[in-house]
């Protein structure tokens, strides 16, 4: 991995490789760390929004609270479910927290833990790599390709009001976030991407908007998560990709956003969290994201965390 790199040639798809010794996933325990709450958003009623194992969205009402660090009632949780790459992954292009540059959206923060999850310890100086699309469906370095959702070209944004809530199986293929093989860039930009290495207790953060949709899939944010190397002038080099996967957002948050410029100017058809092929419906651990934002004013912010568990012995990098 190398600061402002780009890939020679398409990646080659490979069978993950691990250990002879396999962890028993059935052992492992949920156990309760100490520690303060993670922050709300500013003072007043917030909206805590998170999604059932079935992928139900439920909303819950909070009076906002002003500590920081780890929630008093943090989990241990099982290994955090592997997505594939999808096919705009860009090689830890930045080492940066915001990745915002020049889109507009939502303000995002994304706070993620990362710990072992056989031991429960958290990782420390693991890169996490984090990309997405922005407010509508566009991919930095792919803008020809990811072009709104499938629309064909991304120098034209979508105009009009979003579709709402579709019916029905959604549309076939996956330009921008599930299966198919790698593709080389197309231009230079390389906006809501960026690297960052865990602190002492394996805690990161990034700066950014809240993603938009675009065809064929719900809203997310990918990432990965590196091990065993070390920082260079270039980057972060060496080690291996110890977990691939993606993060998702409950439907109540995305209806709101849809409310919202630029959200609101996608003509695109949306796929609900239920109705994505890659989210798995088993809530956190498959990569659903706590929410938090102020009911009735999501467009001042949103906080979305999550505890990631990973198996820091095995190769996951999504290719596969």
């Amino acid at each position: 991995m190398t600061q402002n790199s780009e890939r020679d040639e398409p990646q080659r798809i490979t069978a993950p490789q691990g250990p002879a010794h396999k962890r028993d996933v059935t052992r492992r325990k949920f156990l309760v760390a100490s520690g303060a709450a993670v922050a709300a958003v500013g003072v007043g009623g917030v909206v805590a929004a998170s999604a059932n194992a079935e992928g139900t969205a439920e909303g819950t009402t909070d009076a906002g609270s002003s500590a920081t660090g780890a929630s008093a009632a943090e989990a241990c949780y099982r290994l955090t479910g592997e997505t594939t790459e999808g096919p705009y992954y860009i090689d830890a292009d930045k080492i940066r927290k915001d990745i915002t540059e020049d889109r507009d959206g939502i303000p995002f923060t994304l706070r993620l833990k990362v710990i072992d999850s056989d031991t429960c310890k958290p990782l420390r100086r693991a890169a996490v790599d984090i990309w997405h699309c922005d407010a509508l469906g566009i991919y930095s370095g792919y803008e020809s390709l990811s072009g709104g959702g499938g629309g064909g070209g991304g120098t034209t944004p979508p105009s009009g009001t979003p579709t709402g809530t579709p019916t029905g199986t959604p549309p076939s293929g996956d330009p921008g976030g599930g299966g198919g093989g790698h593709e080389e860039p197309t231009d230079d930009e390389r906006y809501l991407r960026g690297t960052q290495l865990t602190d002492q207790h394996g805690y990161v953060e990034f700066k950014t908007v809240f993603p938009g949709w675009y065809r064929g899939r719900a809203v997310h944010i990918h990432t990965k998560v590196h091990v065993g190397g070390k920082m260079t002038d270039a980057g972060y080099e060496g080690g291996h990709t110890c977990h691939t996967g993606q993060f998702f957002f409950a439907e109540t948050a995305v209806l709101a956003s849809a409310d919202v410029a630029p959200y609101a100017t996608s003509t695109t058809e949306r796929t609900t969290l239920d109705e994505d092929t890659i989210y798995g419906g088993g809530g956190t651990q498959d990569g659903l994201l706590k929410l938090k934002y102020r009911k009735g004013h999501i467009e001042k912010g949103v906080i979305g965390s999550l505890t990631m568990g990973v198996d820091p012995d095995e190769t996951h990098d999504g290719t596969s």
